[in-house]
């Protein structure tokens, strides 16, 4: 019989905990906890983006969040990371490494302790073209006649929200380290077709040497969107296997 899990659930850049609702509906079902958190000045959080002046003051919740937690070792989380989020669950792993059975880096930033994590947003403005940003769309589903397309297109088109990339916090001091950050176990997900995290960048991610990798294939970005029975069966695989 699988173990039940607590899945602790973290966005990327200019969403919210309400991209993961099809996820988090999957795996409650099933019968795990899971934590969908807002970060500073997303999703519905009450802060204005003016007042979240620093990587600290986004990170906060999470922070917070963790150090609300009993530091039993059988109440470690999963903690999962979206793109920009792969920062964000980092600087959560050097700071609460016990309270973290394994981090999930969903095409996301994974940096290793041996260089500031700051460095992986500036080879990727390096490789990656601004213009190409801003004129890219996201697909949610298979096609424009499936009514969930529709669905969470509305839904982000409500929700998103502007974000700060808070580099000169991130290319400052050591903020990882192989005792801590790198105690915990990584995992990382592949997703194909991915117009903002190409391909090729996230093979870079893979060379930081993850325990395990895992591929999702015709994902596009979102993956929490297209794909999310093939994204849920992964996490519980992931969850049977590092807890």
């Amino acid at each position: 019989m699988e173990r039940k899990q607590h899945f602790v659930l973290i966005h990327g850049s200019c969403h919210g905990a309400w991209c993961w609702y099809k996820v988090v509906n999957l795996l409650k079902t099933a019968g795990h906890q899971v934590t969908a958190l807002d970060l500073g000045a997303s999703g519905v959080d009450p802060k204005r983006l003016e007042e979240v002046t620093s990587f600290s003051d986004y990170l906060q919740p999470l922070m917070d969040f963790f150090a609300s937690l009993p530091d039993e070792q059988d109440r470690k989380v999963i903690l999962v990371g979206h793109s920009y989020a792969g920062l964000c669950i980092s600087l959560a792993m050097e700071r609460f490494p016990k309270k973290i059975s394994v981090a999930v880096f969903i095409a996301a930033y994974m940096p290793h302790h041996s260089s500031p994590p700051g460095t992986l947003i500036q080879e990727y403005f390096k490789r990656t073209k601004v213009e190409f940003l801003m004129d890219c769309e996201f697909t949610f589903g298979k096609g424009l006649d499936k009514p969930p397309t529709f669905q969470d297109l509305e839904l982000g088109k409500m929700l998103v929200r502007p974000s700060g990339l808070f580099v000169e916090d991130l290319v400052s001091g050591n903020l990882l380290t192989e005792e801590k950050f790198g105690s915990v176990d990584r995992v990382f997900i592949k997703l194909e077709g991915d117009k903002v995290m190409m391909e090729e960048f996230q093979q870079l991610m893979i060379q930081n040497s993850p325990k395990d990798v895992k591929v999702i294939s015709e994902a596009g970005h979102m993956v929490m969107l297209s794909k999310p029975h093939e994204l849920y069966r992964l996490l519980q695989d992931i969850g049977d296997n590092f807890s």
